[in-house]
């Protein structure tokens, strides 16, 4: 078998961001813009956010001196990394890899930043962790492959998102190869994720992703230390890629390592929701604005899906043409669709309308199935079909690569639209500028501290008498 830890561990030990091609560059510095705007509107609308920090604060994480974006106090690594992690992924609006069927940048960018404030690492350390972490996270998931993975019940988020989140820390850290390899095997012990919450919309899903992050930044810590981690973390007979799915391919994870980059697979949401259903969602947009269509007119929709869509988003019908909440609705094909044909978009305030009556008699009509055409091109493209019918006639849009996908990716202009629209609210829109700047420009940084200090919010003074 392969040497997987070995040779991922001497790669990302020895990673400069400065030598890598210039359009993997950029794109880091988009995804890491892309996740920044969801921590900081997550930890002001997500419902779960209330629980987390008085959990953290319970737990005596939030007595230290690293920062939770969009947050005005000062958290333990350990607490910023776990809130970070929990709140980039709390509004589903995070970046995601089709072939590993995750997201990558809420454990690694987490990790990467709080271990950063913890040394005063620079820019440039701190991307090219981030690009390691990438790499790590998204070339195990392919390896397991993700979708056995997920047959097992595993949210590989938040598994594979452990390790990925342990070499973006020891990176910043600056451990050599084998200070890489303890944090691997002392992250093995630690990943874990479940998809038990698509039972009831549980807010697990946000909760694993946030403690994989932080598992991974305490991995990388005791290595740094001198503690020892299991040997062969991938590949051994105990090892992830064995004891996490059936039929594993090992050497997957190393192919075209160092010249193919698995974050330019990596695509950005343009709606807060399960990535499987933001085909149908273009698709309803683009229907509505064609033909004209209110939704009265419609008799009924078709959504086509493919087998590992129709999981999350398409089945059991009853209950996802029934969502009460919002992570019910972020895992409802039906939901997501009704809300691009009723409103023509789909956005973060979009589930203020879960109980509209023009969504709610939408919703019915609204059926999901998995579609063989669409099939076919799973996973190189998470594609979607969506069949309206109105007015007597059947309207067909086959959506083969959807918004935001790497073939179809979001421009800077358009990232930064979809960062204001979460971070303006929350910071101001001038701060906000200010932050996405810092972002952009974040290799030049001497450290992330400014960064850091710009994604809290300013607090309003209260002058004697008011």
């Amino acid at each position: 078998m392969a040497a997987v830890t070995a040779e991922l561990a001497a790669y990302c030990a020895s990673l400069d961001f400065a030598t890598l091609p210039a359009e993997v560059q950029e794109r880091t510095r988009f995804l890491v813009l892309d996740l920044v705007g969801n921590i900081v509107r997550g930890r002001h609308d997500a419902e779960s956010t209330p629980a987390l920090l008085a959990a953290a604060r319970a737990l005596g994480l939030a007595a230290g001196g690293s920062a939770v974006l969009g947050d005005s106090a000062r958290y333990t690594p350990a607490g910023a990394t776990f809130l970070n992690g929990a709140l980039a992924h709390s509004l589903d609006f995070d970046d995601t890899h089709a072939a590993g069927t995750l997201h990558p940048g809420a454990p690694v960018i987490s990790a990467a930043l709080a271990a950063a404030e913890m040394v005063g690492a620079g820019g440039r350390t701190v991307l090219s962790a981030i690009v390691a972490g990438y790499e790590v996270t998204c070339r195990l998931a392919v390896a397991l492959p993700g979708g056995d993975h997920y047959d097992r019940g595993y949210h590989p988020t938040a598994t594979c998102g452990a390790f990925g989140a342990a070499a973006a820390a020891a990176r910043v850290f600056g451990l050599d190869a084998k200070g890489m390899q303890d944090a691997f095997g002392i992250a093995l012990s630690t990943a874990a994720g479940s998809l038990q919450f698509l039972a009831n919309g549980a807010w697990t899903k946000r909760f694993q992703v946030g403690w994989s992050a932080m598992n991974g930044l305490a991995s990388a810590t005791l290595a740094r230390e001198g503690f020892r981690g299991a040997a062969e973390a991938f590949e051994g007979k105990a090892g992830f890629l064995r004891a996490y799915a059936p039929n594993p391919i090992p050497e997957r994870a190393l192919q075209g390592l160092g010249t193919e980059f698995e974050l330019m697979q990596t695509a950005v949401k343009p709606y807060p929701s399960c990535r499987y259903g933001h085909a149908g969602v273009d698709a309803a947009i683009a229907l509505r604005a064609e033909l004209g269509l209110e939704p009265e007119e419609i008799e009924s929709v078709t959504m086509g899906l493919p087998n590992k869509g129709m999981l999350l988003v398409g089945a059991p019908l009853a209950y996802k043409q029934n969502p009460q909440n919002v992570v019910d609705g972020q895992f409802s094909g039906p939901f997501v669709v009704s809300c691009g044909l009723v409103f023509g978009h789909m956005g973060w305030d979009s589930y203020a309308h879960l109980q509209d009556p023009r969504v709610r008699a939408l919703l019915p009509k609204v059926t999901c199935v998995e579609d063989p055409e669409v099939q076919a091109l799973f996973p190189t493209y998470m594609a979607g079909k969506l069949t309206v019918r109105a007015r007597g006639q059947d309207h067909v849009r086959l959506v083969k690569v959807a918004k935001g996908e790497p073939e179809n990716f979001l421009t800077e202009a358009e990232l930064r639209a979809k960062f204001h629209g979460l971070a303006d609210a929350v910071l101001g829109a001038e701060r906000a500028v200010q932050l996405a700047d810092a972002v952009i420009n974040l290799e030049r940084a001497a450290d992330v501290n400014g960064l850091m200090r710009l994604g809290a919010p300013m607090m309003a003074a209260r002058l004697a008498g008011e």
